[in-house]
């Protein structure tokens, strides 16, 4: 099987990597940083790559597009007919409804475009943080939709277990947008806010203990691709932050009438949750 991975950043760099280590051979890459393309083959995780996708999406079974959400249209107009007969192509963005609608009319009839989002990555960006160690035991998300190929999609599920995912799950596009608002950008907002709440100046870094450190982590962000998400699911992630900041209003009235019992049931309700998690 030949394998094109579109973008050496962070998540196709470990794409790349995951392949390796699953025993994949034919890896390709498109980027258009030629240090990163080098740093790869000298890594030995791509067999080749380049600037230019025409090369390798003409002999690619399947193609992995690691980009922006916002330039995927124009790989996919610039690209239509560069692909092979019959391959699979396949996204990572972490949002899909948008996407879709652009996507809809752009996709080319000869390939089988099934839209993904692997739940893992890396709080920085570029190659350099790239690690197939993110991918162990995470979970992937592929959206369903009509035009997809059900031979297609098994045979995509069975090359994700191979890189280490350790769960599969099938949802509507609508439902992956609102439940990643979610588990994924409410959290790096609560995390931005946290950080952006500090005391200037007060070194902060020489008084904290784990729990500000583990709160804060995907505070440390990509800047650029998380506006881009944030306001491509703008209405869904309005909607988690308001249901946040009524859950921190109830908190906080009851800490404000001293309400042990209250609190008490709060943090209990919580833990009790919090560990089913785990399971």
């Amino acid at each position: 099987m030949n394998i094109t991975i579109v973008g050496l950043g962070v998540i196709g760099g470990s794409f790349a990597m995951a392949f390796k280590e699953a025993g994949f051979e034919d890896v390709y890459a498109v980027d258009l940083n030629q240090e990163s393309i080098a740093k790869a083959k000298n890594m030995g995780i791509i067999k080749d790559g380049s600037d230019r996708a025409k090369e390798f999406l003409e002999i690619s079974d399947l193609v992995i597009i690691c980009i922006y959400p916002r330039i995927i249209k124009n790989f996919m107009v610039e690209n239509r007919d560069n692909f092979k007969d019959g391959a699979i192509v396949t996204d990572v963005a972490g949002i899909k409804g948008t996407l879709i609608k652009e996507l809809d009319d752009i996709i080319p009839d000869n390939i089988d475009f099934i839209f993904g989002h692997p739940m893992a990555g890396r709080e920085n960006k570029g190659i350099d943080h790239a690690t197939a160690q993110c991918y162990k035991g995470a979970n992937y998300l592929l959206i369903d939709t009509e035009r997809n190929d059900d031979d297609n999609v098994l045979l995509l599920q069975s090359i994700i277990y191979k890189l280490g995912f350790k769960r599969i799950i099938r949802i509507s596009s609508d439902f992956h947008d609102q439940i990643i608002a979610f588990t994924s950008h409410l959290p790096h907002v609560m995390a931005v806010s946290l950080i952006n709440s500090d005391v200037e100046a007060r070194n902060t870094e020489i008084y904290m203990g784990g729990s500000y450190r583990d709160a804060t982590r995907v505070a440390d962000i990509n800047e650029d691709l998380w506006t881009e998400l944030f306001l491509g699911n703008r209405e869904n992630l309005l909607e988690v932050i308001d249901d946040f900041m009524a859950e921190m209003s109830r908190f906080r009235e009851d800490l404000a009438k001293g309400d042990r019992v209250a609190l008490n049931k709060r943090l209990k309700r919580a833990t009790k949750r919090r560990r089913r998690l785990d399971k």
